[in-house]
């Protein structure tokens, strides 16, 4: 039997509260199910709440306003912060990333999200609504 996660995608207003819903919609109030890009695909491998089966489906209801939430500003505002952090060796990628998201460009954190579903997922698991 698939079991289908719904995302309230009205109720995201930037990354942290994406990570709250995700959270909540597979493992239940106050659940976890990743609070970083790595720490998401590797949840939906499995074993973080899931069907070991991959019997799941990600439905993301009102996907346009996360989409807009996790645009381009929220995905500078996330590079602003990794960007004391970041090994110098991946300095001036992440610098030069930052710049096109403030000139509103290049991927969103929305779309780095959904790239993740579909990449470590089976076809068909996401659905946007």
């Amino acid at each position: 039997m698939t079991v289908t996660y719904v995302i309230d995608g009205s109720a995201i207003t930037g990354l942290d509260s994406f990570w709250d819903a995700i959270g909540e919609a597979v493992n239940g109030p106050g659940g976890y199910f990743g609070r970083g890009l790595d720490a998401f695909a590797d949840c939906l491998s499995g074993g973080f709440g899931t069907p070991d089966d991959g019997a799941f489906v990600i439905e993301w209801r009102d996907h346009v306003h996360s989409a807009h939430a996790l645009g381009h500003e929220e995905t500078a505002r996330r590079l602003e912060g990794l960007l004391p952090r970041v090994h110098p060796t991946n300095r001036a990628r992440v610098e030069a990333e930052l710049a096109e998201a403030r000139a509103g460009r290049g991927p969103t954190l929305f779309d780095l999200l959904v790239e993740i579903i579909t990449d470590r997922t089976a076809p068909g698991t996401l659905r946007l609504r």
